[in-house]
């Protein structure tokens, strides 16, 4: 049996980290993929510039975001998510039976259409401490703001996604 190298060993353990974390950014899942790809590279790369003060979590998250923010530089424009790639979206558990399923993938599909419709960067605290469990210090480190500036903007998402859910609702 053959033994993992330390960077397959990094990317098996954070790669769905990083992909959620790009999806959560610009909403297209073949972009997030691509740029998770770039992420794993750069990361390679620059590992001697890894100084441990922080999770390699949160090292990866913010060379994924510096790279989706060069991406926008040079495309000079933002991409948005149509519904078809919300069916490929990884954060439905197949264990259940199909109707837990089925209202899984419509929960994640409303939650995801609300975290694109709130203003950078709520959506993207929300999905890191919701989904991630990332800790409001990682997620200030992130941004390069403080944990308190996390910790703030993620409340405020809870409430600005909420109203969008309900607005829709309502509909």
């Amino acid at each position: 049996m053959q033994k993992n190298t330390p960077l397959e060993t990094m990317y098996m353990e954070y790669a769905n980290t990083v992909k959620h974390f790009l999806i959560s950014l610009c909403g297209n899942f073949d972009l997030a993929e691509d740029l998770t790809q770039e992420t794993f590279y750069q990361a390679y790369k620059s590992a001697h510039h890894y100084n441990g003060n922080c999770k390699i979590s949160v090292w990866l998250c913010q060379i994924a975001k510096h790279l989706y923010f060069d991406y926008l530089k040079k495309e000079k424009h933002k991409t948005t998510v149509g519904i078809e790639h919300l069916e490929s979206f990884e954060a439905v558990n197949n264990q259940g039976n199909l109707e837990d399923t089925y209202l899984i993938k419509e929960e994640t599909k409303e939650l995801l259409s609300a975290l694109r419709q709130v203003k950078h960067p709520y959506g993207q605290v929300f999905w890191l401490r919701a989904y991630e469990e990332m800790s409001f210090k990682e997620i200030g480190e992130i941004f390069d703001k403080s944990e308190n500036w996390a910790r703030v903007n993620y409340f405020r998402a809870k409430t600005k996604i909420r109203k969008v859910i309900e607005d829709e609702n309502n509909m």
